[in-house]
């Protein structure tokens, strides 16, 4: 009766993830796989030169997302990307529904765009999966990841609200390609504003955050490395405007981002609270 019911499911799965005719399916999900889960990033320099190639694995789902994730954002930044380690994250959590098979993440643009393929089973209804709620997440995918069908909706309003994209798309074979690409950010960072400026017009550098914005800023400075929950909790405002707030002050370089997406003071941001404070 067991394999019944799994066989059951796992056709439904495959038949809501986009699944092919005849295609193979990928057998129940575990915490700790058999062999080690490997992925490779390459980073592009240039389109004309051959790519710098990084291997990860791990023998845990968990670590796995964590290491890939955290690697990712970091060559992405030292090329001079500005995607939030919050939606790289969010997307390669996403890569459990192909069981993290053949990964490859590609780095291009100065890094501002970042290709995501895997071989799985691919996806079908490529609009359903922005819809908040839709989710082929199981129980043992739920024990890894939230797997309430949050993680692309958001994803792509943060990116649509900075001028960004996200397309998917069938992979070669089997599986899918997922690309996200974020412009260089729209916000003069405060690094690039003289000290003279900043004192003489301070009204001026005030006006620079909205009323919520400066609320987000003081929980910062209250509640240290926080997350978009936290403030959801505190200011009662949506998940998706506490995301855009924290993304807008993370591109004014008020905050920054650790290595689980919580954000902090940064000095600049202490220098905007001692002028913003003296008005």
């Amino acid at each position: 009766m067991k394999n019944f019911l799994e066989k059951i499911l796992t056709e439904k799965s495959n038949q809501v993830s986009g699944g092919n005719k005849g295609e193979k399916t990928i057998g129940p999900l575990k915490s700790h796989p058999k062999e080690k889960t490997n992925a490779r990033i390459a980073i592009y320099d240039s389109l004309s030169s051959i790519p710098r190639i990084i291997k990860l694995s791990s023998s845990d789902y968990q670590e796995f997302i964590n290491i890939l994730s955290t690697k990712t954002y970091q060559l992405s930044q030292e090329k001079g990307g500005s995607i939030p380690f919050t939606i790289i994250k969010e997307l390669i959590e996403n890569l459990i529904h192909a069981h993290f098979k053949e990964i490859i993440i590609t780095i291009l643009n100065s890094g501002n765009t970042i290709k995501i393929s895997d071989q799985g089973p691919g996806i079908k209804n490529k609009e359903m999966v922005f819809e908040p709620g839709f989710s082929t997440a199981n129980q043992e995918m739920k024990k890894i990841i939230k797997g309430v069908g949050s993680g692309l909706p958001i994803t792509k309003e943060i990116l649509s609200f900075s001028g960004g994209s996200i397309k998917i798309e069938d992979n070669l074979s089997s599986g899918c390609v997922i690309t996200i690409n974020l412009p260089p950010t729209p916000y003069p960072p405060l690094k690039n504003i003289k000290k003279s400026t900043i004192n003489q017009d301070k009204t001026s550098f005030k006006l620079n955050l909205s009323n919520r914005q400066k609320k987000v800023l003081f929980l910062v400075t209250e509640m240290g490395p926080i997350g978009p929950s936290d403030i959801t909790k505190e200011l009662k405002i949506s998940l998706s405007t506490a995301y855009r707030d924290l993304l807008f002050l993370e591109d004014m370089g008020l905050v920054k981002a650790n290595k689980q997406g919580k954000r902090s003071l940064t000095q600049k941001g202490i220098k905007y609270l001692e002028i913003f404070l003296k008005l």
